[in-house]
């Protein structure tokens, strides 16, 4: 856990490992970098001149010091061009400075507040600014060390520390507020990236189940599972078909939070639940299946935002709705061909064991309308066309209420979690017609649009209530490391979701 101090201190007196500063991209250093510069013989100045430091975004200088400062380093760390600065750009630059700083083996670190003011979006908060650099810095010192065994010989090298600086008294509150606020929004993704870092053998249905009631123990939040036995009394034929395969028996998780008045409305977050996908008897090639334990990661997120509302008390009422269970080969799994009868009497024939994601979802969605809710939002890593469309950059959005979508995509763009939306023609929806039932799960060859299509089987389910459906297999594991991201579980979608929460 990392320890965060708000902290009225002089940044010439302060004492720290490293003193960070985060610096518009300029031509030479101004304002209080001009100050140290000279306090530093011109060291500053030299690297602007020789072009090896500008300021540009991520851009990184390390420098060991002395002299009058009390820091043992200085770390500046470009957050672009003024014009450009987002909030997202001020996450990347905390995060980069304070992966940096642990590269360097750093276990305390200090942030200096910025002596100018980024153009932000008209309506931003004061307070996003000092929010997104808690964010950066918390994400990106993110580790899964859970499987490690400790090496007693090798000194401490992780950030347990940080300490923020502030210019004045008045600033210290909205800083205090500010911190309190990333930090609980920040712990929910770590929820979300530990869940789906673990693997499939730790990670069952029945783990899913038990965190969730352990939240709801933690926080203002009702947790209620669904066994086989209840599935089956209600019909949750698509689900079950999924789970048959494996010794591990489906759950069907409800989780409720009432923030808001008694007669609102919720908002109903659906997230898929797959703890290891094998394809079933469609079997997945095997490079690179170990990486099917992810598969449940719109599960993990649906349950981190629950976590995340709570525990920042937001005025609003939220149901979510996680749908668990592993696809496998087993003598009874789910076979090509078979047809199931899902919880809203439609029959689904399943023509590709691998497309169990939209089955297990077509349950939960139809579930969903027994809350009455004022909005639908599904979670899923379901396409692996959603990648070939927009790679690792953005979860693809789909919905049938287009300000819904609109709110979704706005969120998107400020929490760094953004969404691209892809159309559904009416067309998609003849395509996953069944001649022998009422849907099929997979298209006919040559139908393309595989991230669409999946959609619009959703869309069969979800009715008339207002629904999106967010496809997050690009985004929910990155293989690279990045500003706040590191390599693994990215927990991708709890801010954006918190954010449209907020929104509300």
């Amino acid at each position: 856990m990392i320890k965060t101090t708000i902290k009225e201190d002089d940044l010439f007196k302060h004492s720290t490992q490293c003193l960070i500063f985060l610096c518009r991209e300029e031509k030479k250093p101004s304002g209080i970098l001009s100050r140290l510069d000279k306090e530093l013989n011109g060291a500053i100045s030299s690297c602007y001149k020789d072009k090896r430091f500008e300021g540009k975004l991520n851009q990184k200088l390390w420098l060991n010091v002395g002299g009058g400062l009390r820091a043992k380093n200085i770390l500046l760390v470009g957050a672009g061009k003024a014009k450009d600065i987002t909030e997202d750009r001020l996450r990347q630059a905390a995060g980069s400075a304070a992966r940096q700083a642990e590269k360097n083996k750093c276990q305390k670190i200090s942030f200096a507040p910025p002596d100018w003011e980024p153009k932000l979006p008209k309506g931003s908060e004061s307070e996003a600014c000092v929010r997104s650099v808690i964010e950066g810095i918390h994400l990106s010192l993110y580790h899964f060390d859970v499987y490690k065994t400790p090496d007693q010989d090798s000194l401490p090298s992780l950030v347990t520390h940080v300490v923020l600086l502030s210019p004045s008294k008045r600033h210290t509150a909205v800083i205090k507020a500010a911190a309190d606020k990333a930090e609980k929004l920040t712990e929910a993704v770590m929820t979300a990236r530990d869940l789906i870092s673990h693997p499939g053998n730790i990670a069952t249905p029945a783990y899913l189940a038990e965190t969730a009631r352990k939240l709801a123990g933690k926080g203002k939040l009702t947790c209620k599972t669904l066994g086989v036995k209840e599935m089956k009394k209600i019909g949750m034929g698509a689900l079950l078909g999924v789970g048959q395969g494996s010794a591990q028996p489906p759950a069907f998780i409800i989780l409720e939070y009432k923030g808001g008045k008694k007669n609102q409305p919720p908002v109903a977050l659906v997230g898929k639940g797959v703890t290891f996908d094998t394809g079933g008897i469609s079997l997945k090639p095997g490079a690179g299946m170990d990486e099917m334990k992810y598969d449940m990661s719109g599960g993990a997120v649906v349950m981190a935002t629950l976590q995340a509302a709570s525990s920042l008390k937001l005025p609003v009422n939220i149901v979510g709705l996680i749908p668990t269970a592993e696809n496998m080969p087993g003598s009874s799994a789910v076979k090509p061909g078979d047809i199931l009868t899902s919880l809203s009497g439609k029959t689904i024939e399943v023509l590709n064991t691998d497309a169990e994601g939209r089955l297990i979802l077509a349950d939960a969605l139809a579930y969903a309308a027994r809350f009455n809710p004022r909005a639908v939002i599904d979670l899923a890593t379901l396409t692996g066309a959603c990648v070939v469309a927009l790679g690792h950059q953005a979860a693809a959005v789909i919905g049938t209420d287009p300000k819904l979508v609109e709110k979704l995509k706005k969120s998107g763009d400020q929490s760094g979690e953004r969404v691209w939306e892809l159309p559904l023609y009416e067309e998609f929806d003849k395509a996953v017609q069944s001649d022998i039932a009422d849907l099929k799960n997979i298209t006919s060859p040559g139908v393309g649009a595989g991230t669409i299509t999946a959609a619009a089987f959703l869309k069969a389910f979800a009715g008339d209530l207002p629904w999106a459906h967010l496809d997050i297999a690009g985004v929910s594991w990155t293989k690279e490391d990045k500003p706040y991201t590191p390599r693994g579980a990215t927990g991708f979608g709890v801010r954006l979701l918190v954010n449209y929460l907020q929104r509300l």
